[in-house]
């Protein structure tokens, strides 16, 4: 089970890529979410979410735990989860061109990285939960400075 705890909290190893991990994993599930996950049907994308964010806390605790760091570089898989939240169901209001999908990469990775008040806060949570939990809460304002946009776009452009 170590070793499978391993491959699911580094995401299949991309989290040893020695430079910006989490960026580069969140990168892959918008190129994942482009070719693939943008035709799911809304209520598997929703499953996907639930699993990935369950599955996410249990690997990134038993791994932390295992190499006996709080939130280390390597594991990306809350990365693989936060960018999934903010990419869901933006083709059907906007689009799944490079535009919608590099905005929502860009506005996670900005939360992600500076961390406003209280994704820092969050992040203090006991073991997978803080590692999870932080990237669901960049992945809520990335997901509301998306859907301001648009509403403001469909209702004043």
């Amino acid at each position: 089970m170590k070793s499978l705890s391993k491959i699911i909290a580094t995401f299949f190893g991309v989290g040893y890529f020695p430079v910006a991990p989490g960026t580069l994993t969140s990168l892959i599930v918008v190129l994942l979410y482009k070719f693939y996950l943008h035709s799911l049907s809304w209520p598997f994308y929703l499953l996907l979410l639930f699993l990935l964010f369950l599955v996410g806390i249990f690997t990134s605790t038993k791994y932390s735990l295992e190499i006996k760091k709080h939130d280390p570089r390597r594991i990306v898989i809350d990365e693989a989860f936060g960018q999934l939240l903010v990419l869901f169901r933006i083709g059907e209001s906007w689009g799944t061109g490079w535009l919608p999908l590099l905005s929502c990469f860009l506005l996670f990775r900005i939360f992600d990285i500076i961390k406003p008040y209280p994704i820092k806060k969050v992040e203090t949570l006991p073991e997978g939960w803080g590692i999870v939990m932080d990237d669901l809460v960049a992945a809520v304002y990335a997901g509301v400075i998306i859907n301001l946009y648009l509403l403001l776009k469909f209702y004043f452009l």
